[in-house]
Order: structure tokens, then sequence, then C-alpha cells
């Protein structure tokens, strides 16, 4: 059974299925902050989704990173990735710069997660 969480006309929040956890795209709220302020909160968001899902960090399977300035801000990103993620539980994952949807955001993450 495919479990879609939170639906909205253009996406969900995450969908379920086959023990997996599909996460959108997660942004800020909060566009005011520096690359490090932005990343935090993105990530504060997964977690709270991947809980929600009955999962946890230490269970992403992939991530994929859009980064506005991926030369200003590439460093600084990896610095509060590497504080959050434990090197055991790396997943695999890119990091691209990509042209935004709205111009104050600076990183925009989207991972896959198995469930426990």
């Amino acid at each position: 059974m495919i479990k879609r969480n939170n639906p909205k006309p253009r996406l969900a929040d995450s969908v379920e299925y086959a023990g997996l956890i599909y996460l959108s795209g997660q942004i800020p709220n909060d566009f005011s902050g520096d690359i490090t302020q932005q990343t935090k909160e993105v990530l504060a968001k997964i977690d709270a989704l991947l809980a929600a899902g009955n999962s946890n960090k230490t269970r992403i399977l992939s991530a994929q990173v859009w980064l506005k300035d991926i030369k200003h801000d590439f460093e600084a990103f990896n610095d509060v990735w590497v504080s959050w993620m434990p090197t055991e539980n790396s997943p695999a994952r890119a990091a691209v710069e990509a042209n935004m949807a709205r111009e104050q955001v600076l990183v925009e993450i989207m991972v896959t997660a198995a469930q426990l």
C-alpha cells in the first residue's frame, strides 16, 4: 500500500511504500539566514518527517542536495551535514548547484530512507 503524507496539489511531504520513505525536497521556512542556519533548519525538518514516517537519519539511503551557490556555500553546508550525520551512517549523496524556486533559498535536500 502507498501512503501519501500531507498530500497537496503539487506534492506530498513524504510517501511511504515497501518499507521506504521518500521525502519531498525540503527547504527552510526562514529565508533570512545564511547557509549554516538554513541547512540546520532543513535537517531538523528532515528529522521530524523521518520520525513521523517511522525512520530516522541513520536509515537514510540516499540524499540529493541542491545549493544555490556551491562555490560559496559547499564547505559550510558540509560542516553542518558532518556534525548532523554519523559517519557510519553516511548515505549515497549528490550535491549540485541549482537555480532555486525562490531567490532567498540557499539549500534544498531530498532523501530516501528505510523505515524501522
